[in-house]
């Protein structure tokens, strides 16, 4: 039987409840849980992770759906040792090396790698007065990520906390009106040495040319930390999730949609799921925000961030997908992550941005099995393949361009050596805009949430004590997308909540019954 940790037992007893079992979700499962929280996590689909999850398909084939690897582990070893567990007893993460592959295609190719004697050279062979900067740049952003770290680690739920200590501390580093690109050219003068510094932007869906210059922190954190590898697929780390969130108590519902949160007297009490009331002292929701949000919270309790806000709120890329299953192995230069970075990259870049669909776009391949052989059966092989493109507010008719574009991705795979995928195809799905909407609930399927700009970000972005008992958690709230981020942000929203539960003891509603509810999702 599970104890809660010594020290948690004003917690003890009380109730909340976790809609969706996404990276954020399962953290704060696990965080409130270990304080002795009665937790239920709701998830509509059959299985845990949201998209960090791994889908095998017919014939054996196993893809990563969103998510491809791990950033920054140390956040989610934390978060395993805050209850008691160590990570690597329940996931196995392998340091890749090379990080990945980059392909210029107007000329060039640099092997990342976390070796700074072999980046430096790596650099040396298109830029060699760019390659004598390498170390200063690391240096630079090893103060910046130290300086802004306890920002990303504070909540932003008060103009006040834009003048927080930390904030100040942070803000001669931050430089906010620069652009990614603009901050490194004080490092590198070959746009393609900036590049292999500057792509990372995409994990947040915005382009280095417009995104805030705090960002170059993002390739600071794989070249000083690693890329890893789940064996098994990212999937493997949300499972991993969940079986620790059953062992502490966590009673997880799958296959189950809320249709609303209720609310009592203004306060979050609980959710209708179909025909069922489950109550709680707190309500958690991880959700893709401007969809989620709009669809199970009532306009009326969320005074911020009305329809008319949500409609305007700037929005992420989307993505187009493919994932392949191949007879046949792949050949010994392509390794475990390749990037074709297109020859004019800007405009390709403007082009997303600008609502048109790039037709000599960039794309990122994923080569699983070059690392883990389970990714696919005995002589054959599982691509993923991924293509920015604009989100859905485009307008962009995809079930026309859907097969045009598709061919198009698979001949512009022939430049990273791959002339023959057409034949070797076994097992093929594509995930468009569309299907991010429809299929995964990703508003306007812009698939890395709200955009980072400065106006959308720290007191800016959702707040995650988002009314009176009510949170949020996940890439649509402060800190932001990525999921060494997200799980930060679970930490921060656990926090509030059981700061809050703390403060303002009260006995959790009991479950009604005959399933009532009046306009708004109120409790009568």
């Amino acid at each position: 039987m599970f104890q809660p940790r010594e020290g948690s037992r004003t917690l003890t007893g009380r109730r909340a409840v976790v809609v969706g079992a996404g990276p954020g979700g399962l953290a704060v499962a696990l965080l409130l849980a270990r304080e002795g929280v009665q937790v239920t996590l709701v998830e509509r689909e059959a299985e845990v992770g949201g998209r960090t999850r791994t889908m095998t398909a017919p014939g054996g084939y196993r893809f990563d759906i969103g998510p491809t690897f791990f950033l920054y582990p140390r956040i989610l070893a934390d978060i395993f040792a805050s209850v008691g567990e160590r990570l690597e007893d329940h996931v196995r993460l392998e340091r890749l090396d090379p990080l990945y592959h980059l392909v210029f295609e107007g000329g060039g190719e640099i092997r990342a790698s976390s070796d700074m004697d072999r980046l430096e050279a790596e650099i040396a062979r298109i830029a060699p007065a760019d390659a004598r900067n390498v170390r200063r740049y690391l240096a630079d952003n090893r103060a910046k990520l130290a300086a802004f770290r306890p920002v990303l680690e504070q909540a932003f739920d008060s103009l006040r906390s834009l003048a927080s200590p930390a904030m100040l501390r942070a803000l001669p580093l931050l430089r906010p009106h620069a652009t990614v690109d603009r901050d490194l050219a004080r490092y590198f003068a070959d746009p393609r040495v900036r590049l292999a510094f500057s792509f990372q932007t995409k994990y947040l869906g915005m382009s280095p040319f417009r995104c805030p210059s705090l960002f170059t922190i993002l390739s600071f954190l794989e070249y000083e930390h690693g890329v890893f590898h789940p064996v098994g697929g990212c999937g493997a780390v949300s499972e991993a999730m969940a079986g620790l969130a059953r062992r502490l108590g966590v009673d997880i519902r799958l296959g189950t949609s809320v249709d609303r949160v209720l609310f009592e007297n203004e306060r979050a009490v609980g959710i209708e799921a179909g025909s069922e009331r489950i109550m709680a002292d707190a309500v958690v929701v991880n959700g893709d925000f401007a969809k989620v949000v709009r669809e199970i919270v009532p306009e009326r309790h969320r005074p911020r961030w009305r329809d008319a806000k949500l409609d305007k709120a700037r929005l992420s890329c989307s993505t187009f997908m493919l994932y392949l299953g191949l007879e046949g192995r792949m050949p010994e230069a392509l390794g475990h992550h390749t990037i074709l970075l297109a020859e004019d990259y800007r405009r390709n870049i403007a082009e997303i941005s600008g609502g048109i669909l790039p037709m000599q776009p960039s794309l990122y391949v994923q080569h699983a099995g070059y690392t883990d052989g389970g990714m696919a059966p005995p002589g054959h092989t599982s691509l993923y393949v991924l293509v920015p493109v604009p989100n859905l507010r485009a307008g962009i008719d995809w079930d026309a361009v859907r097969p045009v574009y598709r061919r198009l991705v698979l001949d512009r795979l022939r430049l990273l050596g791959l002339p023959d995928i057409e034949s070797r195809i076994r097992y093929e799905r594509i995930v468009d805009p569309t299907q991010w909407r429809d299929d995964f609930a990703v508003n306007e399927g812009a698939t890395f949430n709200l955009s980072h700009d400065l106006g959308q970000m720290l007191y800016f972005r959702p707040h995650n004590r988002f009314g009176r008992g009510l949170y949020l958690v996940g890439g649509g709230t402060h800190p932001g997308s990525g999921l060494p981020v997200i799980y930060e942000g679970a930490r921060i929203t656990a926090r509030l909540l059981m700061e809050d539960l703390a403060r303002e003891p009260r006995p959790a509603p009991s479950s009604l019954a005959p399933l009532e509810v009046a306009p708004g999702g109120e409790v009568p």
